[in-house]
């Protein structure tokens, strides 16, 4: 594995050349701004996220099971599995709503992510 090192010259040659601007580019030589690591991290967020969820929701059902009728161990296992029915309407309205945005203003790079 090889580990990243920052080239501080060359860094200091690229803000001397754009007037103090870094641009960032990848292996291609594709610039490198913060919408395109945003997409590129968003579709694993997603998926961290889902099985977060499933682990919560199993987790929380989990709970409910082996309560053994304790109403105060119910009572939680109950707010655990709400919990996490409201974080998967969350991620899933996040995800249509960022679809959503992406073609109203036309980011092609947001509607490419998932599709």
């Amino acid at each position: 594995m090889e580990i990243a090192q920052i080239n501080f010259n060359e860094l200091y040659q690229q803000m001397n050349q754009s007037g103090g601007d870094i641009n960032f580019t990848d292996a291609n030589g594709n610039a490198l701004t913060l919408g395109a690591i945003i997409s590129a991290l968003l579709p694993y967020l997603f998926v961290v996220a889902g099985l977060l969820l499933l682990l919560y929701l199993v987790f929380g059902g989990f709970s409910l099971l082996t309560s053994r009728g304790d109403p105060k161990a119910v009572q939680i296992a109950k707010e655990r599995i709400t919990f996490a029915l409201v974080g998967f309407i969350v991620i899933f309205v996040s995800y249509w709503i960022v679809q959503f945005v992406g073609t109203i203003l036309g980011i092609e790079a947001i509607q490419d992510i998932f599709g």
